[in-house]
């Protein structure tokens, strides 16, 4: 069962590693294609965590973040090995594991994460994310709605 969710997490860690090469190839740093009327495509680098946040630290949140991911996958792995059989649960961990790992190969390899996607209305801009953020949100949201589903059945998880 194991097997199966390492799976899908690497499947999001190639999709994330393969999307950033295709921008980062195609895209100077900070240059931005207009796709809809609230969608663009920019390549920008982002040496904190989601937002930005602490990316103006001087370089310790390299570290910093990559200790926590790594710690983090580790514990979805165990959890991930304990808990295969819940459908739910195991797929939002290994979307959660393949995007904390894809952010990091990031980490190691550049000092930064390399972000493309960006939403906007009107002059009013989400911070730019990428493939890998979008698979931790989805595992969130997964997650989230797991707990629901489960507290409805009257069963705990764990």
């Amino acid at each position: 069962m194991l097997n199966r969710w390492l799976g899908v997490s690497a499947l999001v860690i190639v999709l994330d590693q393969l999307s950033k090469a295709w921008i980062s190839s195609r895209f100077g740093y900070g240059e931005t294609l207009y796709v809809l009327g609230v969608f663009n495509l920019v390549l920008v680098h982002n040496t904190g965590a989601a937002f930005s946040f602490l990316s103006d630290a001087g370089g310790m949140q390299r570290w910093l973040f990559s200790i926590i991911a790594i710690v983090a996958s580790v514990w979805i792995a165990w959890l991930l090995r304990r808990h295969g059989t819940q459908l739910l649960f195991a797929l939002a961990l290994s979307m959660i594991l393949g995007g904390a790992l894809g952010n990091l190969i990031d980490r190691i390899r550049y000092g930064y994460v390399v972000d493309f996607l960006q939403f906007h209305w009107d002059e009013h801009y989400f911070p730019a994310f990428n493939l890998a953020d979008s698979a931790i949100t989805c595992g969130a949201f997964i997650l989230i709605l797991d707990s629901f589903r489960r507290k409805g059945h009257g069963t705990a998880a764990g």
